[in-house]
């Protein structure tokens, strides 16, 4: 790195060996800089910064290395639970840099948790955990260079394309390993195993067509409610506003979603398709007039309430669409 860059305005007026002998100075200070982040890299994969160390390490120069910082709020009586999930993705991605062959001295990995250094987050005029900054090597951070949360979520990997993006680091990220996955599943096969067993003599509720159609419905319920897009981009579950405490479990963007979100629209759609079997089942079934009446009722009931709080959660994500039927 040119220091002169920096200091161009002292190193002219300076005589050469002044000029060299800061140079010196400002090559040893980098060196302490790096050795002291390279050795709290070994101890733990996130550094944990306070107002001093960011100062010092990250706003002061000289500089040479990038420092990816998490500002956050990890302290119980904060509430955050959004803060403690994108915490593990966060140190899932750091523990995969620093144990990786290709780790280097050229970007770190730091957090700042409000508690411990709320003059940080005054400094940044910061009022939302969690977010992620890039400090490049040189210079400012950019717009770029703070991580669009709410958009692109905080799993790992994500994070990972973002880092390498900014840093032209490219981290292969390792999880440890899960077992949870494989064992239900096992646990799944088992119990299919077991009923196949204990019913070997009486398989007709294999052919029954009452049992596919739920199961198939369940099926479409799940992919349209969004879960397909929670597991690629790991959002939060929901947003806490740090200033208010409100919590949001609905987003107000269309490009992103919270997975309280999805939840929801599962359980309107779910509400609408039973108002729909409903009437069907009024109109075929043999039940005594009183009865489908009030299937008739119910059903009509459930597809126009819950249709209604669809429509006006598609208000809500997409401004200006026009439409909307009984709730604005």
């Amino acid at each position: 790195m040119n220091y002169c860059s920096r200091f161009s305005s002292v190193c002219y007026e300076l005589p050469a060996l002044d000029v060299l002998l800061l140079l010196c100075v400002l090559h040893t200070l980098l060196s302490e800089k790096v050795s002291q982040m390279m050795e709290w890299t070994s101890k733990r994969a996130v550094i944990r910064l306070n107002g001093e160390k960011f100062r010092r390490l990250i706003r002061a120069p000289p500089r040479n290395y990038s420092v990816i910082i998490m500002f956050t709020a990890l302290q119980p009586q904060r509430q955050c639970g959004v803060c403690k999930q994108a915490d593990e993705e966060y140190q899932i991605l750091a523990n995969s840099w620093r144990y990786s062959n290709a780790f280097t001295n050229r970007i770190f990995f730091a957090m700042v948790d409000f508690d411990e250094g709320s003059d940080v987050f005054q400094m940044l005029n910061m009022n939302s955990a969690p977010t992620f900054i890039n400090f490049p090597a040189k210079g400012k951070p950019k717009r770029a260079d703070t991580y669009e949360l709410q958009v692109r979520g905080f799993a790992a990997e994500q994070l990972a394309r973002w880092v390498a993006d900014r840093t032209d680091v490219h981290i292969r990220v390792i999880r440890p390993p899960n077992y949870a996955g494989p064992l239900m599943l096992g646990l799944l096969l088992a119990f299919i195993g077991s009923l196949a067993y204990v019913r070997r003599n009486n398989l007709e509720f294999l052919f029954n067509k009452n049992v596919w159609a739920f199961s198939a419905l369940c099926f479409v319920l799940i992919m349209t409610s969004g879960q397909m897009w929670n597991h690629i981009r790991g959002p939060p579950y929901a947003h806490k506003n740090p200033n208010t405490g409100q919590v949001s479990y609905i987003h107000g963007s269309s490009q992103a979603q919270f997975v309280a979100e999805t939840h929801i629209v599962l359980l309107f759609n779910a509400a609408v398709t039973l108002g729909i079997v409903l009437l069907h089942e009024a109109a075929t079934s043999d039940l005594d007039v009183g009865k489908r009446k009030i299937m008739c009722v119910a059903g009509i009931g459930l597809v126009v309430l819950f249709f209604s709080w669809l429509l006006s959660i598609f208000r809500a994500k997409y401004h200006g669409y026009p439409y909307s039927f009984l709730l604005g």
